[in-house]
């Protein structure tokens, strides 16, 4: 047994047997390719010397597919740097648009139609609240995040949406939540599903009626339920929240604890809160299998900004908010000294020696080594 693996190993491990009885999609193979080159000879690299005690390393590049377990913690903090320009002095709140396992099998056929779908839904669902006098009476601020997966690496597809406390209305005045809680979660959950189903019933054109009458009856039998959460405090706490939804990978190389000969040995959060966690075996084709289901169609954005936040008209948007809630415009230089930092660190960690805590300096550049195998790839 080989004691905590990460994802490459795993593929490299399973991946002969998996791809002589499966065919890869053009995505799902540039997905596998780049995990199994990520930080290795075949991206080239640097020499490295420490300047101290002169300990030699190979420092390999990373490959920064945003389905690379590796390569998710820079592009995060790069992506928090720039949230910050955007928070606003409210409250928080989080919500929760799930599909329901009846959508499982169309979801695998067709994932960037239920996806699309999924977005669109959640959005005007949000967007038709807050606008209405009842609730804001004006334009939202918001964010929607997809996940596709459940810990164990099954199927569950939903989209956290990360809601600013308020509405800018038309008269440019700030509406803040009459209540404790932004919107009605029972109403909200209504209107989520007659939009979802709606959008989807214009777009199945490929299923027959009969299939569709009884994927509609199916989808109607059970209540559809939007999850909220208490509202979030101030910014900083916004911000360490945000950063556990937005570049989160199906698995992380954390989670995997060994593989065996048949077998991948994983970590997922025990059911019941605050037990900890429990170790879950799958055979390492069938850990492939769950893991591809997760790779996302090419070129869709998984994170997406609505309402005062779309980007076509965020900058005037959000001064507005700001002006209507009396709030300073972000500091730009503090906000670049906060991203710069982060540069800083990362470059100053990745250049300490563990040896004798001096720094490497670079010697050369490593050119890309591919092995044939390696050239040819998944199929």
């Amino acid at each position: 047994m080989v004691a905590g693996p990460g994802l490459a190993e795993v593929l490299a491990r399973f991946g002969p047997h998996y791809l002589a009885e499966h065919v890869l999609s053009h995505t799902q193979a540039k997905v596998w390719r780049a995990i199994g080159a990520c930080r290795t000879a075949a991206l080239g690299g640097q020499l490295e010397r420490c300047a101290c005690c002169g300990a030699m390393r190979h420092r390999y590049h990373s490959c920064r597919n945003r389905h690379c377990p590796q390569c998710q913690h820079r592009a995060k903090e790069a992506w928090l740097a720039a949230r910050r320009r955007e928070l606003l002095p409210v409250p928080y709140f989080h919500l929760v648009f799930t599909l329901p396992h009846a959508l499982h099998g169309i979801t695998a056929r067709h994932p960037r139609l239920i996806y699309e779908t999924l977005f669109a839904a959640a959005a005007h669902t949000l967007t038709e609240f807050a606008a209405d006098p009842r609730h804001l009476g004006g334009e939202a601020a918001f964010s929607l995040v997809l996940h596709t997966w459940r810990q164990d690496l099954g199927r569950h597809v939903h989209v956290h949406a990360l809601v600013a406390g308020g509405a800018l209305t038309p008269a440019g005045q700030w509406v803040a939540p009459r209540r404790g809680f932004l919107f009605p979660v029972k109403a909200l959950s209504r209107l989520f599903r007659g939009k979802f189903v709606a959008r989807l019933a214009a777009q199945t054109h490929g299923l027959e009626a009969r299939a569709w009458r009884e994927l509609h009856q199916r989808l109607y039998a059970h209540d559809w339920v939007v999850y909220a959460k208490q509202p979030l405090g101030g910014p900083e706490q916004v911000l360490d929240y945000l950063a556990r939804y937005t570049h989160r990978v199906a698995i992380c190389n954390e989670r995997i604890v060994a593989i065996t000969e048949r077998d991948v040995l994983f970590r997922v959060r025990a059911r019941e809160p605050g037990t900890g966690s429990q170790i879950v075996r799958l055979p390492g084709t069938e850990f492939i299998t769950r893991f591809l289901t997760h790779v996302l169609p090419t070129g869709f954005k998984r994170i997406r900004h609505y309402g005062l936040l779309a980007p076509t008209r965020k900058r005037l948007r959000l001064a507005a908010a700001r002006a209507a809630l009396d709030a300073p415009p972000p500091d730009p230089l503090v906000l670049e000294t906060v991203a710069d930092f982060l540069k800083r660190i990362d470059r100053l960690a990745a250049l300490r020696c563990p040896h004798c805590g001096g720094h490497f300096v670079m010697l050369g550049v490593i050119a890309p080594v591919r092995s044939e195998q390696q050239a040819r790839g998944p199929p």
